[in-house]
């Protein structure tokens, strides 16, 4: 069955690539290292007295803090969103096979070698809501693969 107005609709929708995504697929390098600033998380748990070197160790001290941004609503989805991609530029640097990836919607998310995809973001902002899965849990499960 020909329905000329779907056709249009798909053609349109296929092509609707985010900034992020178009930017990925020019510099995937350059977007990564982007990705891993999370400038708003490394200064709040700096103040804490945790430094985050990128390494699983990191992970592990996050996810031993107060989670006092939980106080803070206009914050909290910010911290989980850097979290998220800490958790993923931990995992990139230090899982073999592990890559950035942006689906076309402009979601970051990181793929291992297997293939498997790891919505980190999400991992972030369930870990800055409710502390599950801690960050390090999550590290462990990538690194296994």
């Amino acid at each position: 069955m020909n329905i000329p107005f779907l056709g249009n609709w798909r053609k349109r929708h296929e092509t609707d690539h985010s900034p992020l995504a178009d930017a990925f697929d020019r510099d995937p390098e350059g977007v990564g290292e982007l990705l891993a600033e999370c400038e708003l998380l490394r200064a709040r748990v700096q103040d804490r007295g945790v430094t985050l070197d990128d390494s699983p160790r990191s992970l592990a001290a996050l996810d031993q803090l107060p989670p006092r941004w939980r106080d803070d609503p206009e914050e909290l989805p910010w911290i989980g969103n850097d979290a998220g991609l800490y958790l993923g530029t931990v995992i990139v640097r230090n899982v073999p096979g592990a890559s950035w990836q942006v689906w076309p919607g402009g979601q970051p998310v990181v793929r291992l070698a297997s293939g498997r995809e790891i919505n980190v973001v999400e991992a972030g902002l369930d870990w800055a809501m409710t502390g599950s899965p801690e960050l390090s849990q999550v590290y462990g499960e990538a690194a296994e693969f």
